[in-house]
């Protein structure tokens, strides 16, 4: 598990001790720490009373205890003597940071009246932001509906978070486990969304070939989000139909009367209008009905904008740490104007206006009307001499100074030297062993700290794990972990 990567990534100091008794003697010392992760090794049978000396000593002190399979039946024993939390092995990347955020005192997103909280990890870069009180309401929802094994229609405008309310469901549910897949029904031809679902089979007839078998087997024991479910042709929705009613799917190529059983969960999704869909023929009735017995509506960004600010500063953090850039403020003009704005590409555009403002900044979005024209306008980034009634400048120079090509090298250049600055640090400057770990030769690796005059004494620290640096170790170590903003 990389404790080491969550820690990096969110700026968090982490000290290493060999037992839970070696923390216990250090907190007792004075040391100052936020959170407590004990590692139980397996068969250790006496880690557990060392939680209630740390309970004695420091009872505001989360405890986070993280195990194996076969120590689950401890988690009540734990928890009555002052853990906060329990992991079992395996989980992912993604828990153990919710899970440690959850518990660190201080509030992640600023100034901002919510915290950490409200931040629930789905999956590689996606998140579900419950901010809101009607976002809240919709989680618990979900919540619900997640322990019906039933079909789930989703209803909301594009880009509003239907596919994230898919996936949130999914989590929540049993099969959790298994694969969640989505297909956009509104995105391929017939032919092709039904070999998508259906999957191919060669016949013999056909010259034989290589056998794909459908997202409907795929997700096995999983979830099938499909989205724009009213776009799909008439004698698909007839087969949906079939397969949600009677658990089979027909084996595609083979003896049409030999059915394949499936256990596949179903969500779909719809645009607010959806309920118009079977008058106008573009649903069947039967299938409607079938899937809309129980139904999510998403709201729109209109309709929770008192979590734009939120969602705002949460977006930047996300794309500034996948693109490796500093995070910039969001001046008090720029939140006015985007609470004030429809936003009629809801999330997904709200996520788009933040991409270029990390990249533009706030001089730039200014300049260019971001804020009197639709922040999904073609011409945000505002060219020098674009105005209203007069041509385009051909020498493409932002209004900052600086041309496209400029920004752009820019943006690689400080990409690239904060990645060869994380990769020495965390390699301890071992120039060999960063140079396998950024995937380059020892001498371009040489040749850019010349070029960046990097040294080792002009780099930030950064957190430290253990001496490896590969995560947990095998046997029941502790670790102590005190949460601290990024540096400005």
């Amino acid at each position: 598990m990389a404790l080491w990567s969550v820690a990096e990534s969110s700026s968090w100091y982490v000290e290493t001790a060999g037992s839970g008794w070696e923390a216990l003697e250090r907190i007792q010392s004075g040391t100052v720490t936020d959170l407590l992760l004990l590692d139980l090794a397996r068969g250790d049978s006496d880690s557990l009373h060392v939680v209630r000396w740390f309970h004695r000593i420091r009872p505001q002190l989360p405890i986070i205890l993280l195990s194996h399979e076969e120590e689950r039946s401890r988690e009540r024993e734990a928890i009555r003597l002052g853990a906060q939390d329990f992991l079992v092995r395996p989980f992912d990347v993604q828990r153990l940071e919710y899970v440690i955020r959850r518990h660190l005192t201080a509030p992640v997103e600023g100034s901002l009246g919510f915290t950490s909280e409200n931040v629930e990890p789905l999956g590689e870069d996606v998140f579900f932001v419950g901010a809101s009180p009607v976002m809240q309401k919709l989680r618990s929802q979900a919540e619900l509906l997640a322990q019906a094994d039933v079909p789930v229609l989703i209803v909301g405008e594009p880009g509003s978070g239907r596919d994230t309310a898919a996936r949130l469901i999914h989590k929540l549910s049993v099969r959790s486990g298994f694969r969640f897949l989505k297909v956009n029904c509104g995105a391929l031809p017939g032919d092709l969304l039904e070999e998508e679902l259906f999957g191919h089979r060669a016949t013999p007839t056909a010259g034989g070939g290589p056998n794909h078998p459908g997202k409907l087997e795929l997700s096995e024991r999983g979830t099938l989000f499909l989205d724009d479910i009213a776009e799909t042709p008439p004698h698909l929705q007839r087969k949906l139909l079939h397969m949600i009613e009677e658990k089979q799917v027909p084996a595609a190529g083979n003896d049409p009367r030999v059915d394949i059983a499936v256990d596949v969960r179903i969500l779909a999704a719809g645009d607010i209008a959806i309920d118009r869909a079977p008058a106008s023929g573009k649903l069947r009735e039967d299938l409607y009905y079938r899937l809309s017995a129980f139904t999510v509506h998403v709201p729109s960004l209109r309709q929770r904008r008192d979590e734009i600010p939120f969602l705002l500063r949460h977006f930047m953090h996300k794309l500034a740490r996948h693109y490796g850039l500093a995070e910039r403020e969001f001046s008090t003009s720029v939140l006015d104007a985007c609470r004030r704005h429809p936003w009629p590409g809801n999330v997904r555009e709200l996520e788009g206006f933040v991409k270029r403002y990390l990249m533009v900044g706030d001089g730039t979005v200014h300049q260019s009307g971001l804020i009197s024209t639709p922040l999904n306008a073609p011409q945000s980034f505002g060219l020098a001499g674009d105005l209203p009634g007069k041509p385009k400048s051909d020498c493409g120079e932002f209004s900052g100074g600086k041309s496209l090509k400029s920004l752009i090298n820019d943006v690689k250049t400080e990409a690239e030297r904060t990645a060869i600055a994380a990769a020495l640090e965390r390699t301890g400057w071992n120039r060999k062993a960063a140079a396998r770990l950024l995937k380059v030769s020892y001498r371009t690796l040489l040749y850019k700290i010349e070029q960046y005059r990097m040294s080792a004494s002009s780099s930030l620290p950064l957190p430290f794990v253990n001496g490896s640096g590969n995560g947990f170790p095998l046997k029941g170590n502790s670790y102590l972990l005190k949460g601290v903003r990024k540096p400005e």
